[in-house]
């Protein structure tokens, strides 16, 4: 007997269980002998996406803000992010114990997961709030004038986050985001801007699980950089597909352990959460 996935018509997600029908985590299924880490790395990543498809399907009006949440899709909405957090996380804990890197594939399922589940959590009121929440300009209607630039709260301490921001020549510092920079402004460097937004995720990534770090504002800086990358490797504004090429290789590495990190910090505030 062989180690399966197992899902039920009445809960959101799913999980691995043993040839004896234990639950399991992926990285235990993994280190069963006779493993085949090729085979059920693959199947997981396909299960995952079946339950990203199945939540866009059912809430994908709420997620897209045509509507509000109705009272009893509350629960269901937690669960979703929740059961899409488990699936990644276990997907990233378990690639070590195979001896095994992400792939493209990983990066554009785990991408297209991290953007949902700050969606879902927008919606129930469990994201994190983004770098400078509250303290940037209005930016009115009409063309925008100024510098943008990759600013950080704090350099010294890289967990707390940066974001794109426009500082116009009166000194007003507006949001702007990648996205925007890439396809709606002139005069940027394309290649330096991604390559600036890179570093400052991977930089993020890394200082996280140091000493000293808020969690919840880690998770809002690291989500917003995050965020705001996956958003700009989208098909089309109307999509939440990622889309990767096969230079971008490490691009979808650095996705996968975002969004490993990103749950693991959550997981220590939020009390339905395991990471």
């Amino acid at each position: 007997m062989l180690p399966r996935i197992v899902s039920t018509d009445s809960a959101i997600g799913f999980h691995w269980a043993s040839p004896d029908g234990l639950p399991l985590p992926l990285a235990a299924v993994i280190g069963l002998p006779g493993a085949e880490p090729d085979r059920w790395l693959p199947t997981h990543l396909e299960a995952l996406d079946d339950v990203l498809i199945e939540v866009a399907g059912r809430f994908g009006e709420v997620l897209g803000g045509g509507r509000g949440p109705a009272r009893d899709e509350w629960d269901d909405l937690a669960a979703a992010y929740r059961a899409i957090d488990r699936a990644c996380v276990e997907y990233v804990d378990a690639l070590p114990v195979a001896g095994m890197e992400a792939d493209l594939r990983a990066g554009q399922i785990l991408g297209t997961a991290s953007l949902m589940g700050v969606r879902l959590r927008y919606v129930v009121g469990m994201a994190g709030a983004p770098p400078f929440d509250g303290e940037l300009d209005d930016p009115g209607l009409g063309i925008v004038g100024g510098h943008a630039g990759l600013h950080w709260v704090d350099a010294a301490e890289p967990w707390r986050g940066a974001r794109w921001l426009v500082v116009t020549d009166d000194g007003r510092r507006l949001p702007a985001s990648l996205s925007m920079l890439l396809f709606d402004s002139s005069g940027v460097d394309k290649d330096a801007t991604r390559r600036e937004h890179r570093e400052a995720l991977a930089a993020v990534v890394e200082s996280a699980s140091g000493a000293g770090v808020d969690p919840f504002v880690a998770t809002g800086a690291l989500d917003w950089l995050l965020f705001d990358w996956v958003m700009a490797h989208r098909p089309d504004p109307d999509s939440g597909a990622v889309e990767l090429t096969a230079a971008q290789l490490d691009d979808a590495r650095l996705i996968v352990a975002a969004t490993g990190a990103s749950v693991r910090l959550r997981s220590r505030f939020d009390p339905g959460l395991v990471g």
